[in-house]
């Protein structure tokens, strides 16, 4: 089934139309920078910096990050329908994509949490031991993300 997506016509136009490849690469490149770039945005507030952000304003920032997500998971698709048998080959692509699903599952999670305790935090003027911890993780997950992202680019399959 692979090898059929592979062949369809509107694969053959995204790897040889001038514009298919780079515009959906690009859409998930600005997408990705959004996402991480607002979530460390608001690990870094977290973590204790940018002191004049108040916490509750950060819940601002995730619709916004929600948006990114869908723009990713679109042109995500578009890339990986252009070259599914080598994505599914590709160790890098496997494991970032499950990270990929366990960021947006933490970031959820992240966004109740700061829903939640932001009043609390700023009535104590810092985040909790545990909610810096959680940030750590949330934090390390993308970054990996982005690694992993990188090696799918570049180096093919590991």
């Amino acid at each position: 089934m692979l090898e059929w997506l592979e062949s369809t016509q509107y694969s053959a136009w995204i790897t040889s139309e001038l514009w298919g490849w780079p515009l959906a690469l690009t859409l998930h490149a600005f997408g990705t920078a959004v996402v991480v770039g607002f979530i460390f945005i608001i690990g870094l507030r977290l973590l204790g910096l940018f002191e004049t952000i108040p916490y509750a304003s950060l819940n601002r920032l995730f619709p916004v990050i929600w948006v990114a997500f869908v723009l990713q998971f679109l042109s995500g698709l578009v890339l990986w329908m252009a070259k599914p048998t080598r994505y599914v080959a590709d160790g890098a692509f496997e494991l970032k994509f499950l990270l990929v699903v366990g960021g947006i599952i933490l970031t959820w999670y992240f966004a109740g949490t700061i829903k939640r305790e932001a009043a609390a935090w700023e009535a104590a003027g810092a985040v909790s031991s545990r909610g810096s911890k959680f940030v750590a993780a949330v934090l390390l997950v993308w970054c990996s993300v982005l690694v992993l992202g990188r090696m799918t680019a570049y180096l093919g399959s590991i």
